[in-house]
């Protein structure tokens, strides 16, 4: 059996104090722990981006981070980008774009834009499009992605 630790996060600006196996993946403590549910299982590989995350404003896949490595750190989930009323520009775009079709995916890529425009809204079409090549939609809505991300980009610059 695990030994557990206790942990403190901060997510989306709230403090939580959890016990649980410092190894565990960040994803799991967000969605079983914690139930913030924004981040998706997706392939468990850090490959598909289902599970993204900001961490002190730089994007990861919480399937393979650990707990204990974000300890102290500020970590945002799409919950805690905007709000119905008040989206985030790049929710806003998303939705503008009619983007979604599922929606597993979404957190993922609004997430990994979300890091990528926070630190440069000024970003090339090529840039935008390598930041987002590792990521994974079985619906094919892509060409909206690149159209809602550039759409963001324009309003946030």
């Amino acid at each position: 059996m695990a030994t557990k630790e206790r942990i403190s996060l901060n997510v989306n600006n709230k403090s939580y104090d959890l016990e649980v196996d410092p190894n565990m993946p960040l994803l799991y403590a967000l969605r079983n722990e914690l139930d913030i549910t924004g981040p998706k299982f997706g392939c468990g590989l850090a490959q598909c981006g289902a599970c993204a995350v900001i961490v002190d404003g730089r994007v990861m896949r919480s399937c393979m981070t650990s707990v204990r490595s974000t300890q102290g750190r500020q970590i945002r989930t799409i919950e805690g980008l905007g709000t119905p009323e008040n989206p985030h520009p790049v929710q806003k775009a998303f939705i503008e774009e009619a983007v979604p079709q599922c929606g597993y995916c979404i957190s993922g890529w609004l997430m990994t834009s979300v890091a990528l425009l926070e630190e440069n809204p000024r970003r090339s079409d090529a840039e935008i499009r390598q930041s987002l090549s590792s990521l994974k939609c079985r619906c094919g809505t892509h060409m909206s992605i690149l159209r809602a991300v550039n759409r963001a980009a324009k309003a946030m610059a």
